[in-house]
């Protein structure tokens, strides 16, 4: 205790100020501080930050005691620098590990402020560039319509384009001046341009025509090689035909004509008419000279040589290659094959003999031989000569047996060949079809079927059978084929065995096809897969082939499993009606409804049909049927359109009166009203849509047809009245906001107020492409045309409507030149892609320019996109009916 210090003594804490506990400040004189002396360089803060960082075993610091940020990071503007650059002052202090750890979060905090800025920052420079660019668009996007223009500037158009140049009045004067100036043309010229043409058949001393000289000014010289080269080719034509053993060398001067000869000679003068390089004919019988000399067992060598020779009209040295080939190879079926076609008659038979004799086991040899005999008898002898060595061959047999004329020689050598050959599944089928009675052509497909146990295609003829002799067997037999295949591990797969099934029909045997269909369309499918909607696209596929009775086995299956499925009965029922008969749909119909008695569709669908075919009876007996199982609003709809068409008005009246109390839905109520006012009771219609309204005054239909009464009675105001209360209640009914509209431009003669009531339409529905439409419309019915341009304008903007067909459309065949219209519809094309209106406008502006091709093209791609547009139709029926077809006029009306 002694040793240690007094307080006094003792030396002051770390950072200790004299009196800070009690608020008193320390301050500094300069006396306290002596002379001013130079501070710490910059080299000497670094290494004074390095050894501290080296001793807490940190990274390097900069000089706030941190790490250093990346360059990419660091994006301080000078705005936030010290204006006093005290950057080092503390370098020499203290630095404790406190003042590391504050450093470091003050560091982090720092980081990521400066990542929130720098999404911000980038965020508002997109913004700034993009409302750059779009004030000042490049000179290339400003141009970019005039670039697209020039793709129809014609060739004359673009020859006529004046060159660039300097056309300065003085430099244009002295150009003329130089195009004016004349220059004297010496006489050599002259006296030789009229020289080039001239024709002179005297001969010089010298050899040379008067006139010319020695170097034969107009370029024209007497070729004496090649004159002697074409006598040459003439002479070896000559030759080429007495080796051919023509009739006559001399064309022209035989009294007799063999047709043999001719038609040979003439085949071989159109191969030498072809004009083949000699040098070339040449180059390449040198390369399968040596290719032979390698390698002389290569017949394929032998004949490309022979082949060549022939080509270049020297049959015979082809015929003495082949020989040459056959002698050293004489098992190659090739080779014997080509000296047997070069040669003819009776020496083609004795090398055919020959190669026989070499090869014995080989068909095609036989084959070729039989073909060479021109008799019946000689080719029976032939090939039966090869059935005793080849007694295997089905080629062989079939051939012999297409030679017999009688049925009954026929069936015995099917016998023979099924005995021989009890795997060919194909010989035992024709014996089948050719036996006398049906048990034996049973015992033959038996008999094949056990030694072809693994092959569908015996129990399919099994089936077809049973099937020709009317037999009920066919479905069993089928049950038995799956059995047995899956015993044999050689089931067929779903899609092979509809072709099957298809194949069956082609043939004429439905019931085996709807056999296999009904056996097998399930086969190697689980119960977790989508099984109906894969027969679905199955049936839909075998109805695109025109396989219709397989589509109506599948549907026949599905509703086998699904029997209360409505896609499937509305699809079978389709399938009749296209492809099927009358009495057919009305079965397939009659089972639909007992099946799903509460699909209204398929009620009314039947009752249609009914309706139709002229039966009015049948179709009141449906829908009365219809009553008792579901009576729906759908149903009484249907019944009073019955009897509307067939002048029943007071019972159709009726109806509507007990559908209003039994389902009085506000479709119920909207035809009540249409029908009062399609029968000129008005005054019905009124009190019937007030009664509505108060039902329904969210429906807009019931608002329009309050309006519309009103307007048909020239009672504008109230008319107004109806429409402007209907928008308050409907704000988002486009059609209101339309008729409204229409209202007061049509009927009240008031333009400001219509494009008043559109513009506050757009206010509550931005962004609708009808409601621009409709005041573009409005100002060019007006004669506004600037102003339509500038809506038209707004409309087209990204932020509005600017990938809508029919404003584009709108802009193409209204606001525009007509000059415009291609290079515009270009532009809308691209940035709409698909559009029925669009198209059809596109189709109309090649029509206009008589390019009736192209503008078919595009009312089909019109019909592809939406087959259910009608002003598509109208323009493409009219198009038609100037420009088309019956044929294409006929299409278009089944497809309609």
């Amino acid at each position: 205790m002694a040793s240690r210090k007094d307080f006094l003594s003792q030396q002051a804490p770390e950072n200790y100020v004299a009196g800070l506990g009690r608020g008193a400040t320390g301050f500094t004189t300069r006396s306290d501080l002596g002379p001013a002396r130079e501070g710490p360089s910059e080299d000497q803060i670094k290494e004074a930050l390095a050894k501290r960082a080296a001793q807490l075993g940190a990274p390097t610091p900069s000089a706030y005691g941190a790490v250093e940020k990346k360059e990419e990071d660091n994006d301080d503007d000078e705005r936030f620098q010290d204006p006093e650059n005290e950057v080092g002052l503390f370098a020499t202090g203290a630095y404790d590990r406190d003042d590391d750890e504050a450093d470091r979060i003050y560091q982090d905090i720092d980081e990521r402020m400066d990542r929130r800025r720098k999404a911000r920052r980038e965020t508002r420079e997109k913004q700034e560039r993009e409302e750059y660019e779009a004030k000042n668009p490049k000179i290339q996007q400003q141009f970019a319509d005039l670039k697209r223009s020039l793709g129809s500037v014609t060739d004359e158009q673009w020859q006529n384009i004046p060159e660039v140049g300097d056309l300065t009045g003085k430099n244009r004067r002295a150009k003329q001046n130089l195009r004016q100036r004349f220059y004297a043309v010496p006489d050599s010229v002259i006296a030789g341009a009229r020289n080039s043409t001239e024709f002179d058949t005297s001969v010089n001393d010298g050899g040379q025509t008067n006139g010319s000289s020695a170097d034969n000014v107009d370029g024209t010289m007497t070729n004496f090689a090649d004159i002697g080269a074409a006598r040459d080719k003439v002479l070896q034509v000559n030759l080429d035909k007495a080796a051919m053993g023509s009739a006559d060398a001399n064309s022209g001067s035989a009294s007799t004509i063999d047709p043999k000869g001719y038609l040979t000679s003439l085949s071989k003068t159109e191969l030498k008419s072809q004009n083949y390089d000699i040098g070339d004919v040449k180059r390449v019988e040198s390369l399968l000279q040596s290719v032979i000399k390698t390698n002389s067992r290569h017949p394929p060598g032998y004949i490309a040589l022979a082949r060549l020779h022939e080509l270049a009209g020297k049959p015979v040295k082809a015929r003495d290659v082949m020989a040459q080939c056959c002698s050293l190879n004489p098992h190659s079926e090739d080779a014997w094959l080509e000296s047997i076609r070069l040669n003819e008659g009776h020496n083609a038979k004795v090398i055919a003999a020959a190669s026989v004799k070499e090869n014995p086991q080989s068909t095609r040899l036989w084959t070729r031989a039989t073909e060479l005999e021109t008799d019946q008898q000689s080719k029976k002898r032939v090939l039966r000569r090869a059935l005793d060595l080849l007694p295997k061959s089905v080629v062989l047999w079939k051939q012999l047996v297409q030679l017999s004329a009688d049925e009954g020689e026929a069936r015995l050598l099917l016998s023979k060949a099924c005995s021989e050959i009890p795997a060919s599944i194909e010989l035992h089928l024709a014996l089948a079809r050719i036996v006398e009675t049906v048990d034996e052509a049973r015992k033959v497909l038996n008999t094949c079927r056990r030694a072809n146990p693994k092959n569908a295609e015996v129990w399919i003829a099994a089936s077809r059978l049973e099937e020709q002799v009317g037999s009920k067997n066919t479905a069993n037999i089928m049950k038995r084929a799956v059995q047995s295949l899956a015993n044999e591990n050689a089931m067929l797969k779903r899609e092979e065995w509809i072709e099957q099934a298809d194949k069956c029909e082609e043939e004429g045997a439905i019931l085996t096809g709807q056999n296999i269909i009904r056996e097998t369309l399930s086969y190697g499918l689980d119960e977790d897969d989508d099984r109906k909607k894969l027969f679905m696209e199955d049936a839909q596929a075998s109805i695109s082939r025109g396989k219709y009775e397989i589509a109506r086995a599948i549907y026949a299956y599905i509703l086998r499993i699904w029997p209360t499925s409505k896609s499937a009965w509305e699809a079978s029922a389709n399938l009749e009606k296209v492809h099927g008969k009358k009495e057919d749909l009305w079965n397939v119909l009659e089972k639909a409804v007992e099946a799903v008695p509460q699909a209204d569709d398929l009620w009314i669908q039947y009752a249609n049909e009914k309706y139709q075919s002229g039966d009015v009876d049948g179709a009141r007996i449906v829908l009365g049927k219809a009553f008792n199982q579901s009576p729906s609003e759908n149903i009484y709809l249907e019944a009073i359109n019955l009897e509307a068409r067939n002048g029943q008005i007071e019972q159709a009246r009726d109806l509507l009166a007990q559908a209003r109390q039994e389902a009085g839905t506000d479709r119920v109520w909207i035809k009540s009203v249409a029908f009062a006012r399609t029968h000129d009771d008005n005054a019905t219609a009124l009190d019937l849509v007030t009664q509505a309204l108060h039902l329904y005054p969210a429906q807009w239909k019931l608002w329009a047809q309050k309006a519309q009464i009103y307007s048909s009675q020239r009672l504008v105001p109230q008319a107004r009245e109806a429409y402007a209360t209907g928008t308050r209640a409907c704000p988002k009914a486009i059609p209101l906001w339309v008729l409204l509209a229409q209202l007061e431009e049509r009927q009240a003669g008031s333009v400001v107020k219509a494009r008043s009531v559109l513009d506050r339409a757009r206010a509550a529905n931005p962004k609708h492409e009808r409601l621009w439409l409709e005041s573009v419309r409005l100002e060019r019915r007006a004669g506004n045309l600037v102003a339509a341009k500038n809506l038209m304008a707004r409309a087209l903007q990204p932020s509005e409507c600017h990938r809508s067909g029919p404003l584009w459309a709108e802009r193409i065949w209204h606001l525009e030149p007509r000059t415009q219209r291609k290079p515009l519809s270009l532009e809308a094309v691209k940035v709409v892609e698909s559009d029925p209106t669009l198209f059809t406008t596109v189709a109309r502006v090649f029509w206009a320019e008589r390019k009736l091709e192209k503008a078919v093209t595009w009312f089909e791609k019109a019909v592809l996109v939406d087959s259910d547009n009608g002003d598509t139709w109208a323009w493409y029926w009219k198009f038609l009916g100037m420009h088309g077809g019956e044929e294409k006029r006929a299409d278009v009306m089944e497809k309609l």
